[in-house]
């Protein structure tokens, strides 16, 4: 079985989710876990106004996907910053470009799943992922969340992110919170669960 773990991340945060998703993932046996991000679609000069040049080095080395390999992958894992309460331009430029696998019905059975990051703790995680849940309906993945067994999202005594649809963080207004232990603990729960479905279908 083949994971991956695709993301877009502007600061970091959704970075550090995404390894803690492939974390969980990879603790199921049998399971090749790749890591990858989907191109950058801010021209350099904007990236460097908003401060994100820098963040981004962390996280430069992993390779960029494209979307005809998503056909290789039986479980695909997305992460996305919120915009407005829907997925991140860069996110829906790469989906933009997959029509010809849903001509193809190239990934209809795939198993798929999302997290998320926002500045504010009701800055849209639920609709983001929802939102995203459209699209891969569309292409015929079978979806999976975060379910209610992950007892980490049912806290009150702390700001934490995690939602039934998919791991969430909070990151803040101007980014500097990073994800917490809870948050990547709902990460790792996610990326392990969805993988062990994934290998169930694919028995």
């Amino acid at each position: 079985m083949k994971t991956l773990v695709l993301f877009y991340s502007t600061y970091g945060h959704i970075y550090k989710m995404a390894e803690a998703i492939a974390e969980g993932a990879r603790e199921v046996a049998g399971n090749d876990v790749v890591v990858k991000r989907v191109p950058e679609t801010l021209p350099p000069a904007l990236l460097d106004q908003i401060g994100a040049t820098q963040a981004q080095k962390a996280f430069e080395h992993i390779p960029v996907a494209s979307p005809t390999e998503l056909t290789e992958y039986d479980n695909i894992i997305f992460g996305t910053p919120t915009r407005y309460g829907n997925l991140c331009g860069q996110m829906q430029a790469f989906l933009d470009g997959t029509g010809a696998l849903w001509a193809s019905g190239a990934l209809v059975g795939k198993v798929g799943s999302v997290f998320v990051s926002t500045a504010t703790q009701h800055g849209g995680q639920e609709t983001t992922i929802r939102s995203f849940h459209t699209e891969l309906l569309h292409h015929g993945f079978v979806i999976v969340g975060l379910p209610y067994a992950w007892q980490g999202q049912m806290g009150h005594t702390e700001v934490t992110g995690g939602t039934p649809y998919g791991a969430s963080t909070v990151a803040g207004g101007q980014g500097e919170r990073q994800p917490s232990a809870n948050e990547l603990e709902g990460a790792r729960y996610q990326g392990r669960h969805t993988s062990e479905i994934a290998s169930k279908l694919a028995r």
